[in-house]
């Protein structure tokens, strides 16, 4: 089924209760209608979203979110992405969830069990309600033992692919779903992995049959040169990237990269891959604002250096202009992992104002 036909922006509003009569009763005081339970046949599932309808009312009003075309998906998605995988690793967060889709997000991403846990299974819920609603994204790790920079060969590539076609049905599985918008190269490093035969070849039987319509890679090592090659390869849709007004972030050093350019100097790399048809979904925009926790510090000015004026009077957080620089300078979209209410709502006004702080040409 294409892609257009799969996807309906319908923020149809939602629900969830144990007993019958309670279950009526929440859904008359929160004026949802039972869509929800007549779809999923869940009690528990209808009532989480009439829990979340109720608790987005009670939040107060929230800005109107922000769209943009994900490169060659035609997806038009909303400009916060809802990171699932470690929101969701542990136990399932429906009420929350159900407080994104009505809110107005509409893109969901998350991944496969062996780095995130149950977070799959946890988002199947919340799914089988949505599934035609939403653009879904899952990814796994290429199973390839190569350092960033060598070569991978003809039989560890067949391997590989293999290893990320079984992990691709397995999140199918897991997501009780046959089929994903999208499915990552996660934590891409290397170049002639993404670029194999063997990988390409993968997606492209998956594809096939069926079970995937995108092919996408997230990258936080070795990035600018592995977008480099997804851009002259032209077979990928999407790539998450970990970037931050100040340049590009390495998640092994938990840094910016010291030799990086700063995100302003490298808007001709970012556009060339939106030319190539890559939609392009930033991570890790305010990591490093927030250091490391455990051992008591953080580096919330980091980035105020690369902040015009009328940015840095706005009444944000430090973690709000992090993700409304990087959306003006060249990003579709942020990729955010959500803890609570308070959190969604933080990230979500950052992203549906965010050209609200800079001049337009």
């Amino acid at each position: 089924m294409p892609d257009q036909q799969r996807l309906r922006n319908d923020n149809t509003p939602h629900q969830n209760a144990p007993d019958r009569r309670r279950f009526l009763t929440t859904l008359a005081a929160a004026g949802v209608g039972a869509q929800t339970l007549l779809t999923s046949g869940s009690v528990s599932a209808a009532i989480a979203e009439a829990k979340a309808k109720a608790s987005l009312s009670a939040a107060g009003s929230w800005p109107a979110m922000a769209y943009r075309t994900l490169g060659q998906t035609n997806h038009n998605s909303s400009r916060l992405i809802f990171g699932c995988g470690a929101t969701l690793s542990n136990k399932p967060r429906d009420e929350l969830l159900h407080a994104a889709f009505d809110a107005g997000i509409n893109t969901f991403d998350v991944g496969f069990r062996n780095y995130y846990d149950d977070a799959e299974e946890n988002l199947a819920p919340f799914l089988k309600t949505h599934r035609d609603k939403i653009f879904l994204i899952s990814k796994a790790i290429v199973p390839a033992d190569v350092e960033p920079h060598e070569i991978i060969s003809s039989a560890a590539a067949k391997q590989a692919a293999l290893g990320w076609s079984k992990r691709l049905d397995t999140s199918l599985k897991e997501l009780g779903t046959d089929h994903v918008d999208a499915y990552y190269l996660m934590a891409s490093n290397n170049v002639s992995v993404i670029t194999s035969d063997e990988i390409q070849n993968a997606f492209a039987t998956a594809k096939a049959a069926g079970k995937v319509s995108h092919l996408g890679l997230s990258t936080h090592q070795n990035a600018s040169n592995v977008l480099d090659a997804a851009t002259k390869l032209g077979t990928f849709s999407l790539a998450m990237i970990a970037i931050t007004p100040g340049g590009w972030y390495d998640w092994q050093t938990r840094e910016v990269l010291p030799d990086s350019p700063p995100m302003r100097d490298l808007q001709g790399q970012l556009q060339a891959a939106r030319d190539s048809g890559i939609g392009l979904i930033g991570m890790k925009a305010a990591r490093y604002l927030a250091g490391r926790s455990f051992l008591g510090w953080g580096n919330p000015d980091a980035f105020n250096a690369y902040y015009d004026k009328p940015l840095l009077q706005a009444r944000l957080s430090e973690f709000q202009r992090s993700y409304a620089f990087v959306l003006e300078h060249g990003l579709d979209a942020v990729n955010a992992d959500m803890q609570s209410l308070a959190h969604l709502k933080e990230n979500f006004a950052a992203a549906a104002t965010s050209n609200h702080y800079f001049k337009t040409a």
